[in-house]
């Protein structure tokens, strides 16, 4: 099938209901604008999930398998029929931490993790609360499975940058680069532990069908 198109602008607004010819620029690509904002579709399908963490005091470094990890961990079910394709990652400092860097760490697991503390998890159509998606956040996790078994000690996928003896924070755009199938998580990460319950995190992600 042959789509054909225009090359140049068009001589004036169209009118409601015009079937003009699809734009093209000298190059033979397609000029697209934007309609609505960059996550709008998505948001409004109620596939769009956001979790946030309590202060706390962050843990320190990458946390090895059979260890209380606590910050931000998102979780990606065995039995999950979607993958959770990483958007955003918020960093905020309330004390002025330790770390020099800060990111975001992966892993994979076998097992769901043990001894949790579920974090606070919303859909971001607003009116969508009851729009329960399949990622779970948890402010407090152990990931235990062996190497032996398929499991993997984390590793830092992200640096999003660099903090010390200051407070602040950082909002990161990944722009759905970092992809969790089922049975994989994400940490959030810091070179040394922060100072007594002052860091806290948010994540943004999309749920696509597997």
């Amino acid at each position: 099938m042959l789509i054909q198109g225009q090359v140049g602008a068009p001589a004036g607004s169209n009118a409601p209901g015009a079937t003009p010819a699809l734009r093209h620029g000298q190059l033979d690509d397609l000029v697209v604008s934007d309609l609505h904002g960059r996550y709008y579709e998505t948001a409004y399908r109620r596939n769009v999930f956001v979790a946030n963490s309590p202060l706390a005091t962050a843990s320190s470094g990458i946390i090895a398998l059979g260890s209380a990890y606590t910050g931000l961990a998102l979780f990606n079910p065995l039995a999950s029929s979607v993958n959770l394709v990483i958007n955003k990652v918020g960093f905020g400092f309330a004390v002025a931490p330790t770390a020099t860097l800060y990111g975001v760490a992966t892993g994979v697991t076998t097992q769901p993790p043990s001894s949790t503390t579920l974090a606070t998890t919303r859909n971001a159509f607003v009116n969508g609360q009851n729009a329960q998606g399949q990622g779970i956040a948890y402010s407090v996790a152990t990931f235990g499975t062996a190497a032996s078994t398929g499991g993997t000690t984390p590793v830092v996928h992200t640096i999003v940058g660099a903090q010390a003896a200051s407070v602040g924070g950082a909002y990161y755009d990944l722009e759905g680069s970092l992809i969790l199938p089922p049975g994989a998580y994400l940490e959030f990460y810091l070179s040394a532990s922060s100072g007594s319950t002052g860091t806290a995190y948010s994540v943004q992600w999309e749920e696509v069908p597997v």
